[in-house]
This record gives structure tokens, sequence and C-alpha cells, in this order.
């Protein structure tokens, strides 16, 4: 089957187009960094695979993502190249076109945003752009689909047609140096690549393909060569080699846009600009940021996510309990099976499942940040504060997909280009409020904080930011210092979020959340409930003379200095390290409630305003997850920073909570 490769600039609709081609679904932003590892899925009319990769400006490699790219382009056999390109950047965007066509392989254009192109006065000659290249030419809006139907049917025709090389001429010497290697390469026994493209690339700096070469020629040779046709570049026109051979391309892309574009009345200052006055304002920028955050969870936990989760709450220990109880004593369950289901499972699967109402809301708003294009202008308005502790705003782009999942998170990362930087990244996302935390959030909130549960939330998510900014800043000047580094981030223009995409987004981020309720956290309160029934002196024994109380009691004492020495409470932060929404299931089963209205009475006797709140922050803080440290050791490959990402963040919880308790104790509070 025919496999083909799908490349273009970061944030120009790679995943969009996938999606519309494939009729799958993967992750969707309007910002750069989405896409950090290869994708495949199959093309709806089954004639072939299509491979998405991350987005890249060019394919010299600079960061982590971008690396994928290049070598795929080394070690992968594949049939053909579909290039989405935007019609609004055609200047910027055809470098990297230029560096595909040379590769050699049949390729295509997705020429996307022709709205956007369109509604900034750019008019296109497609056919005249098409006869240029010598590559067919198919408009789309990759978002929509408008137009992704025509190009899926062009795919498999212009395959089988023959494709005219494409050369480009970069003058007599590097044209000379450039022969010399093609001849060294055919003298290699195995398949290459294209070995003009080979040689083009290790001549314009490209450290992927230098290092590929230096496995098959000798070392020594090679930098003979290179040096050679450099020293003779700058004496006859004082130029490198990298300059020399951008802008040769360059050249060619002015002559080709002369000749197949039009801009008819150039908009002087778009929405885009006008919005962008007071969202990326030096001073406005963060206020407006603070603002959007409180507004989303005064809707996530006051105005409708709390009255929807209550609802559902009352349904899952009302209705759905007594149907369930009168399900099995008509079938004769066991007395075993039976407290099973109706005292472990419904409690401890439910009592995580009525805050998806809430889950739900939050990750719709993140999509409508994520579609309209802020979240790019959200690392821009943060940059100025991350230069100054030594990262920049691109570094912020994890902690904000953080917000969803730590995971992906961690992930993104690898957009970064300086790996120190990367690592303090890594190392501080967890610091991030997922949204697995949420329930736990929205369950002390509710209870203790009432009508100013939005405030303290946001207080939360406000606080593992700022405590990252600073540990980045000791990180960055003591043993990770990092290397000066350059912020460049593609500020998309805005859009009215589109409401499948939306749908899909929302709906993508919330499957996992309901997915490990019904697993991973099944499983949980299974073992949960068992451990709270079987003690030293055998079975159905009371909960405070269980295997659980006696666990929860020995490691109680640790955590009374911060308020919450109860052992209850330490059992649901130990499985609280295997899934963060696991304490709230553990704390249904350990107080025996069988709804979160009376699991809420029982925790408003439980703690006070001032413990509850220590709580929140410890939860917020203290190790993360299992599979949160599972991705951290295979980001960095480092089982030592993998121990330092739990290790520092349980001391920076007890730290933080105990001045938390203890000060307010002191206060009077």
């Amino acid at each position: 089957m025919m496999q083909i490769a799908l490349f273009g600039n970061p944030n120009i609709g790679k995943t969009s187009l996938f999606n519309q081609l494939t009729g799958s679904y993967e992750y969707v932003g309007n910002w750069s960094g989405v896409t950090v590892e290869e994708k495949i899925g199959l093309l709806k009319n089954k004639q072939a695979k299509l491979v998405d990769l991350p987005g890249t400006y060019s394919l010299n490699p600079l960061s982590r993502d971008e690396r994928v790219v290049t070598e795929f382009l080394l070690r992968n056999h594949f049939t053909s190249i579909i290039n989405i390109v935007d019609a609004s950047q055609l200047q910027r965007n055809l470098h990297l076109t230029i560096e595909l066509l040379e590769f050699g392989k049949p390729l295509m254009i997705g020429l996307n945003m022709i709205d956007v192109a369109k509604s900034r006065g750019i008019e296109i000659n497609i056919q005249n752009l098409s006869n240029k290249l010598g590559v067919a030419i198919q408009p789309i809006i990759a978002r929509t689909g408008k137009g992704c139907n025509q190009l899926l049917e062009k795919i498999t025709y212009e395959e089988k047609l023959p494709q005219e090389p494409f050369r480009l001429d970069y003058g007599v010497i590097i044209e000379t140096g450039i022969s010399k290697l093609v001849d060294l390469l055919y003298e290699c026994s195995i398949d290459l690549p294209s070995k003009r493209w080979l040689a083009i690339q290790f001549y314009s700096g490209n450290d992927t393909v230098k290092t590929y070469l230096e496995r098959l020629l000798n070392h020594a040779l090679l930098l003979e060569l290179l040096a050679e046709t450099e020293k003779e570049l700058l004496e006859t026109t004082g130029q490198t080699l990298q300059d020399a051979i951008f802008e040769k391309r360059e050249q060619f892309i002015r002559t080709v846009l002369n000749d197949s574009v039009v801009i008819t009345n150039e908009v002087r200052q778009s929405l885009t600009d006008k919005i962008d006055r007071f969202a990326t304002n030096k001073y406005l920028g963060m206020p407006i940021f603070l603002t959007l955050l409180y507004f989303m969870f005064m809707i996530t936990f006051n105005w409708i996510g709390s009255p929807l989760s209550d609802a559902l709450d009352s349904f899952l220990s009302g209705p759905f309990t007594n149907w369930l109880e009168n399900i099995l004593n008509k079938f004769g369950t066991s007395a075993f099976l039976f407290n099973l289901i109706l005292d472990g499972i419904v409690p401890g699967v439910g009592g995580v499942l009525v805050f998806v109402p809430q889950i739900f809301i939050l990750f719709f708003f993140i999509s409508v940040l994520e579609d309209s294009g802020y979240m790019a202008r959200i690392s821009l308005v943060m940059d100025r504060i991350m230069q100054s502790i030594g990262l920049n705003g691109k570094a912020f782009i994890p902690m904000v997909i953080g917000f969803g999942c730590n995971v992906p998170g961690i992930m993104s990362a690898r957009t970064i280009e300086q790996p120190k930087e990367r690592l303090i990244t890594i190392l501080l996302t967890p610091l991030m409020s997922c949204s697995a935390r949420l329930p736990v959030y929205a369950l002390f909130a509710g209870v203790f904080f009432g009508k100013n549960q939005a405030l303290v939330v946001l207080s939360l998510y406000t606080m593992g930011v700022v405590l990252a900014l600073v540990l980045a800043k000791l990180f960055s000047k003591t043993m990770l210092k990092s290397e000066a580094s350059v912020f460049v981030i593609e500020l998309p223009p805005y859009r009215v979020p589109h409401l499948g995409t939306l749908a899909k987004s929302t709906w993508d981020k919330g499957k996992g959340f309901i997915k490990k309720a019904g697993t991973f956290i099944f499983g949980g309160t299974v073992v949960i409930w068992l451990l709270s029934v079987v003690g030293r002196s055998g079975f159905n024994v009371t909960m405070d003379d269980s295997l659980l109380a006696e666990l929860g009691g020995f490691l109680a004492p640790v955590f009374a200095p911060l308020g919450f020495g109860s052992w209850q409470a330490a059992v649901a932060l130990l499985t609280g390290f295997l899934a963060k929404e696991s304490v709230v299931s553990t704390l249904n089963i350990v107080y025996h409630t069988s709804s979160t209205a009376f699991l809420q009475g029982v925790v408003a006797d439980s703690y006070t305003p001032l413990s509850a709140y220590s709580f929140l922050v410890f939860i917020l803080l203290y190790i993360p997850c299992l599979a949160t440290v599972a991705t951290i050791k295979k980001e960095t490959g480092s089982m030592k920073w993998t121990i330092f990402s739990m290790v520092y963040p349980f001391i920076i919880a007890y730290v933080i909570s105990f001045i938390i308790f203890q000060g307010g104790n002191l206060l009077g509070l």
C-alpha cells in the first residue's frame, strides 16, 4: 500500500487536513507545537496510508520534534508527499517546499487558508504557481474541509503521473561541491535517499544529515570537502554556504510569486492586529489572560458546572443506585458482590463521574482558546516573564497544555530547541493543575468556599504557574544553567472557533477522563474496597480495623502538621499517586458515603477551611501521577531526573502546606 507523507510549517493545518483525509481525529490547535511525533492513518478511499509529521520551517532541525521530520526522510520508505502551504504566507512557506521538491519524491501541494489570503487582498493564480513549481496544487480550507475531498481524489491520480525532477542552480562553486559529494555517495552500496538532496542539506548545515553521512563516508574527507567549498565561496562572494543557499531559494521564490500572486487591496490593519493591540499588550496582556481564566472557572464551578454535577450526583446516588440495587436483588447476588458493587464501585467510580460536566465545560473553553488562536498569544505575553527566569515563551506552551493533562504537556516540550530549557520545562510541567485534580478542587472548594469557588481554584492554578516560574529561575541559575535562546513563535490569525472542531476537541480531551474512570479508577476502587473490609482478624471487619486503616494510620502522622493527619487523607493521597481522580473515589469508599452530597457533609466535619486549603495545595504540588512519571522517564531517558521529578515536588508541597496551615493557625484563621 502507498504511504504518503504530510509536511508543512507549524500551525498550518496539517493535523486538520490529516483528520479530513483519514476521517480520524487527532488533537488540533490553532497554535504551533500540537504535533510532536508522526501519526499514521488510512485515507478515506483506502488507497494509501497518510503520515502526519511535526511542523517545521526547514528540514534543518532545531528541536526534537523537527528532527522527527528529517529522520523520517532519511530512514523511511514512502511513495509521495503532500505539502500543505499557507496561501497567505507563501514566501515563507515555499522554502520548505523547495527542500521537499529537491528530495525527489512525487509532491502535491494543498494550498490551505485561501480564505485568509483572500481577506488580506491576496489573489493567487494557481495554474501559474503550479506550472512554475512543476507540481499539482489543490486549494483547501483544512479546518472546514473545503477542497479536501478534491485533494483526496487527486492524490492517487497524481501519484501515477511522471513528475519533472526539480533542480535549482546554486552557482558554480556550490554546484561543484554538490557534484563531488554526489560522486562519493555513488560509491556507497546501500540504498540512499536523493543524493543531490543529501549534498545540498549537508552544505546548508543540516547536522542530522551530516551525522548520517559520517556513517557512510570518511569523516575527515567530508570536513575537507566542506571547508574547501566554504573557503572558495567566502573568498569569491563573501557569503557563507547557508546564506548563499538561502538567497538562491529566496530569489527563486520571489520570481515565482511575481508571476503568480497579486495584492489587490492590502489590508492596513486586520481584525487580528486590532485585537492584539490589547491581547498582547505589555501591560494589559496578563490581566486579560487572568480575567479570562476567572470567568472560565466561574462558569465551570459556579454558574453552570456545579448545578449539572449536582444533578448527575442526585441521579447516580438516587434512581440509578435504586435501579441497580433492585437488579442485584432480583438475581440473588451474593452479599460480597452486592456490597462490592454498591459500597465500592458505585461510590468510587460514581464519585469521579459526577464531575464530568465540570471537566467537559473546562475542556470546552480550553478548546475555544486553542481554536481561536489566543493560545499562541499567551506564550507571547508570558515570554517577557519567561525570559527573566532563563526560559522563553515557548516553554509556557507545555505548561498550558498541562492544564488539560500533564502527559501531552511534557511531550510537547519536544518543540523547545535548547536541551536544558526542555528538561526544565519537563520537570516543571507537572506543577500545572491538570483536569484530574479538578474533582478534588470541586469537592473541597464547594464545601468550604461557596461562592468563592472560582477564586480559590484560580489561586491554585496561579500558584502552580508562579511556583514553576520561581523554580525555573532557580534551576536555570544552578544545576541547569541554560544557554541563551531565541524565541520564535507563529501568531496565527484569530478565527471564530469551528463548532465541529470544538466538539471533537472537547470530546477528545474529556473521553480520557471517562475512560480512566471506567478502567483505572474502577480497578482501584475494587482494591480499595477490599482493603477496607479485610483486616488482621479476617474478612468483613470494621473500617477502622481494616488493612487500609492500618496503612493510612502508619502514614497519617507525616501529614498531621499540614492539617490533614487522618488515615483517610493519607490513603487518598497514596492512591492519588496512581491517578489524581482516585483521591475522590477513595474518600467516598473510606468515609462509606453513597453520594457526593453525603461526602461533602463528612468532609465538612473532618476539615476546616484552613486545613482544606492546605490539602488542596498539597494535591496541586505533590508527586506527579504514575502516567506522568512514566512520560518523564521516556522523554528524559534518565532515571536520575525521573526520581528528582518525584522527590522535589513532595518536598515543596510539604513545606508550602506546612507554612499555610501553621501560619494560618498563628494568625487565628
